[in-house]
């Protein structure tokens, strides 16, 4: 398959990339770094989960963030995670056009993540994408662990798929994969990305890499050769899951900007002001 010649990068610095670090930025400090990226030309920022804030006190202000977003920025679209009814309502009040709901492919992980197996979060999710559409709030439905998991190792592929065609059901608007454990390889890419786009039709799909292994790189190239155009990335390749062992670092989004225009491939994001961004969050966190 023809590799695309536009990439769309959604940063998830402010949801994924900080939820693990030890200093926790003030809401101003988040609205700086929002504008700062939408000056360079991102339009697609995950900023927020609404979760329990005892467990992941960096998405404490998910709220206040989502009310003091800026306006005059046409076309940024703005998510947030969520994981069952309470963060939908909660999403839902502070006017989320946009959530993302999975659901993890390995057991154990889901356990420790949500506090339930993957059989009832699959429910709650097909339940969650149901009630996010009827409220016109656009969904993105995916697997987490879908290429491996550092708990159980190998997953299979028919696992994922039999999952992503559950999701499908409800009707989401975009289907994610993503490699949460940072193991997964350039063959498995190669063999689920097409199975997978062969159940979900002309919805988008979207990949979330992590980078645990060093090998993310290997699998955002053979994504691209499967005709992949949208992946979520990382601002200095922050983040990590703090129910994984060793899963850390997403792919660093301006790493990734700089390693696709060399390949004449457009993002729409200007370089050097992706760099300042870099120098802000750095500057942030040593603060």
């Amino acid at each position: 398959m023809k590799q695309p010649s536009r990439v769309f990068l959604r940063e998830v610095v402010l949801r994924d990339g900080i939820q693990q670090e030890n200093i926790l930025l003030p809401l101003s400090k988040k609205l700086a770094l929002i504008e700062a990226l939408t000056e360079a030309g991102v339009r697609d920022l995950e900023i927020t989960s609404f979760v329990n804030p005892e467990k992941v006190p960096a998405m404490a202000d998910a709220e206040a963030l989502f009310s003091r977003l800026p306006k005059e920025h046409q076309g940024v679209r703005y998510s947030a995670l969520i994981f069952n009814e309470k963060g939908l309502d909660r999403a839902r009040k502070a006017a989320a056009q946009e959530v993302a709901v999975f659901v993890s492919a390995s057991d154990t992980h889901s356990r420790r993540n949500m506090g339930k197996g993957t059989r009832d979060a699959l429910e709650d999710a097909v339940m969650l994408i149901l009630k996010a559409k009827d409220a016109g709030i656009r969904v993105r439905a995916g697997v987490s662990n879908a290429f491996g998991c550092t708990l159980e190792g190998n997953v299979p592929g028919q696992v994922v798929l039999d999952l992503v065609g559950e999701l499908m059901q409800p009707d989401p608007d975009e289907i994610g994969l993503a490699d949460t454990s940072g193991i997964g390889n350039p063959c498995q890419m190669r063999d689920l990305i097409p199975a997978c786009r062969g159940m979900i039709g002309d919805k988008r799909l979207s990949l979330h890499l992590h980078n645990a292994h060093g090998w993310a790189f290997a699998n955002l190239l053979a994504a691209l050769d499967m005709g992949v155009a949208h992946f979520d990335t990382s601002l200095g390749g922050t983040g990590g899951c703090p129910f994984l062992p060793g899963a850390a670092g997403n792919l660093p989004t301006e790493q990734v900007h700089s390693f696709l225009t060399a390949m004449g491939i457009h993002t729409g994001i200007d370089g050097q002001r992706l760099g300042s961004c870099v120098q802000l969050l750095r500057q942030m966190l040593v603060c």
